[in-house]
C-alpha cells in the first residue's frame, strides 16, 4: 500500500502541480505587492485618495457597501494589466525571439494548366478538368 502511495507522489505530474502552486503563491504575492505598492500609490497621486471603501448608499435601512466592490474591480484590473504587460507582453517577444523561423517546404499542389485549379504536385490527370498534365518538373 505505501508502495503505490509512494509512486503516486513521484509521478511526474503531481511534482510538476505541487511546484506549480508553489511557485504560483510566490508570484501571487509579487503581482500583488507590484499592484499595491507601486500602481495603487501612482493612481492615488494622479487622481486622489485611491480607498473607495467608504462609499456606501442605503435602501430601506439596508447598507449597499459599494466602495468596497469597487476597490476590488479595480484591483482586478491593475492585476490583471500588470501580468499581461509585465509578463505576457515580454514572454511573448522573448519567446518570438528565440523561435527559430519555420523552414520553407516544398509545395505539395499546383495548379491545373487548363482550369486552374489546385492540384497534387505527382498528379497526371486533372481531378477537376480531367485534362491531362504533364509531369512536374524538379
Amino acid at each position: 500500500m505505501l508502495k503505490g502511495f509512494k509512486e503516486f507522489l513521484l509521478r511526474g505530474n503531481v511534482v510538476d502541480l505541487a511546484v506549480a502552486v508553489v511557485i504560483g503563491a510566490a508570484f501571487g504575492a509579487v503581482v500583488t505587492a507590484l499592484v499595491k505598492d507601486l500602481l495603487t500609490p501612482l493612481i492615488a497621486a494622479l487622481v486622489g485618495k485611491p480607498d473607495f471603501s467608504a462609499f456606501t448608499f442605503t435602501i430601506n435601512g439596508s447598507k449597499f457597501l459599494y466602495g468596497e466592490f469597487l476597490n476590488a474591480v479595480i484591483s482586478f484590473v491593475l492585476v490583471g494589466a500588470a501580468i499581461y504587460f509585465f509578463i505576457v507582453v515580454p514572454m511573448k517577444a522573448l519567446t518570438t525571439r528565440m523561435s527559430k523561423p519555420a523552414a520553407a517546404s516544398e509545395p505539395t499542389t499546383r495548379p491545373c494548366p487548363e482550369c486552374l485549379m489546385e492540384i497534387p504536385v505527382k498528379a497526371r490527370r486533372c481531378g477537376h478538368c480531367t485534362a491531362t498534365v504533364a509531369a512536374a518538373q524538379a
